[in-house]
């Protein structure tokens, strides 16, 4: 889905890809690509900022489909080892043509086409960074030619499709479609430690309808099973950086046994999800919702710090001030390709504000609080229909289910013509905000005093528009559990697995895992669950029988 840069910057580098490849036939019948460390410059920080991936889609099913216990009982199952960096890029090896040209990739959950940059990527520096596709080098290759863009959270790639064998593990994929890149945008590309992207979506998803490479993996016969799943390892210590299996699971890396959810619409790996807690207690995002019953929300892919990236590009970015107030429930994607875990900016400030992060202090949100604060505390007492309140203290319009920014432009500098056209935006989103966590804290018996308090401390906390929000270091150990209401089970994350640390002593950054996108009806509200939540939990994704399950990873 997308990508971001920011200020902090924490995991992309300019030196180039010196790991080798290591090839090797296990006794159960696997193989596995084994990549080497690369160790963390301290003088090159990330250049690239993460834009969550925004959805994946949603289908409900009913479970049929028994998996394999082990996968050592069937050859019909395929092991790709996967690099961790610095926990926030996981990219294995493939090899596209005949001989064949080896590229890393991001195995993407979050989009569904798969492509290299071509030896005919003249004019975009990107390319000269990384391992290019040469067809003319290939007995296999097959012209296609019809142009491909993809829009990215933090740029686009453009290119054309060609046809090769793709080799995943010991898998041949023979005649897939893929993009062969000429442009790459951004720093994202430039500074990234893989080539290329091999999605991992439904077909509903594909640029030019491309038929994915996990598709011809089970139209060909290549695998027994229509399941593949993740193991990320989330010590950027170890030299095994995670797994992906094709066609089965890996009992070595999961505890128990996995929830399982419906996916609720094809095209990202989607599915229903409850409430969100913080420290256990609700942030009232279901009870809230049918208050509401309207909503809004969020979705990228490389976001701001750092990090990872990609498949948000089909969605704008709004501030929705009532985003992850779902009727009913709230829907979520399990995104390998995203960092960090994307949510509605509303509850992902209160998740900040509650770990002590620091975002971009909100001007527009303190001068609501400031000036209408005390309003929306008498209409909400009044009883007054909240999704009503903005518009009728003047700073939205009602458009029948929610309140709206009226498009007034303020004039900022008359003399200079200056104009601000964004301003009634964002007072609109800051006063709707403002809405949710009142009455939030009305639910819980809050004093007046204490709710205008704080407002005024989320405001503080709002975090930068596809950004990232930092914390102190030393403050880890005495943070809250976040937890996410899944089929019938909470998973939680505790401190150290949500918070990104980058360097070590004195000059150790800490970032906060969580991170503000908002998509719109109708694909949003929109949870995007990254690696941060995937490392913790082992994720299988059943193709055949539509669902995503997770169990705690071992």
């Amino acid at each position: 889905m997308g990508t971001k840069l920011k200020v902090v910057l924490v995991s992309l580098f300019l030196s180039a890809l010196l790991f080798p490849l290591v090839f090797s036939a296990s006794d159960d019948g696997l193989v596995r690509i084994g990549l080497k460390k690369v160790k963390f410059d301290q003088n090159n920080r990330l250049a690239s900022r993460l834009e969550s991936k925004a959805g994946e889609s949603l289908k409900a099913s009913i479970r049929k489909y028994h998996l394999h216990s082990n996968i050592g009982d069937s050859e019909d199952t395929d092991v790709v080892a996967l690099k961790n960096y610095m926990d926030a890029q996981y990219f294995g090896e493939i090899g596209v043509g005949t001989p064949p040209q080896k590229f890393t990739v991001i195995f993407d959950t979050g989009s569904s086409n798969m492509w290299v940059p071509s030896a005919k990527c003249y004019f975009s520096v990107p390319c000269y960074f990384h391992s290019k596709y040469k067809s003319s080098q290939s007995s296999s290759y097959k012209k296609n030619g019809k142009s491909a863009d993809i829009h990215y959270g933090t740029g686009a790639i453009s290119g054309f499709f060609s046809q090769d064998n793709v080799i995943v593990g010991d898998l041949v994929v023979k005649n897939q479609e893929f993009i062969e890149a000429t442009k790459e945008p951004g720093l994202t590309f430039l500074m990234a430690k893989f080539d290329g992207i091999l999605g991992l979506g439904f077909r509903e998803i594909s640029v030019g309808n491309a038929v994915p490479v996990w598709y011809n993996m089970v139209k060909q016969g290549l695998i027994k099973e229509p399941v593949f799943s993740f193991w990320l390892n989330r010590n950027a210590e170890e030299n095994e950086g995670g797994e992906i299996v094709f066609g089965g699971v890996d009992p070595n890396h999961f505890k128990g046994k996995h929830t399982y959810v419906p996916v609720t619409q094809k095209g990202y790996w989607q599915f229903d999800m409850g409430d969100v807690l913080i420290d256990g207690k609700p942030t009232g995002m279901l009870p809230l919702a049918a208050s509401y019953n309207s909503l809004l929300l969020c979705d990228g892919d490389m976001v701001a710090i750092v990090i990872m990236w990609f498949d948000i590009s089909i969605f704008s970015f709004y501030f929705s001030p009532f985003s992850g107030y779902c009727g009913g429930s709230c829907s979520a994607i399990a995104d390998s390709g995203t960092s960090l875990l994307a949510g509605p900016t509303t509850v992902i400030t209160m998740i900040n504000h509650a770990i002590g992060a620091t975002g971009v202090v909100s001007q527009e949100c303190k001068a609501v609080a400031q000036q209408y604060g005390q309003t929306i505390m008498d209409l909400l007492l009044a009883e007054a229909q909240p999704k009503m309140i903005c518009s009728q203290i003047g700073l939205c319009t009602f458009d029948g289910t929610r309140g709206v920014s009226m498009g007034i432009e303020s004039v900022v500098d008359e003399k200079n013509g200056a104009r601000s056209a964004g301003l009634s935006d964002a007072m609109c989103s800051a006063c709707e905000m403002t809405v949710v966590w009142m009455q939030n804290q009305l639910k819980q018996n809050q004093t007046q005093d204490r709710i205008l308090n704080y407002v005024n401390e989320l405001c503080d906390r709002l975090p930068s528009p596809m950004g990232e929000s930092a914390v102190d270091c030393a403050s880890i150990s005495s943070m809250p559990s976040v937890s996410f209401t899944i089929g019938s089970k909470v998973f939680d994350l505790l401190p150290e697995e949500y918070i990104l640390q980058v360097g070590e002593g004195a000059a150790a950054q800490c970032i906060s895992g969580f991170t503000a996108l908002d998509v719109p009806p109708p694909r949003g509200p929109l949870w995007i669950l990254g690696d941060v939540f995937m490392g913790r939990y082992h994720t299988v994704f059943d193709y055949g029988n539509s669902r995503v399950g997770f169990a705690e990873a071992a």
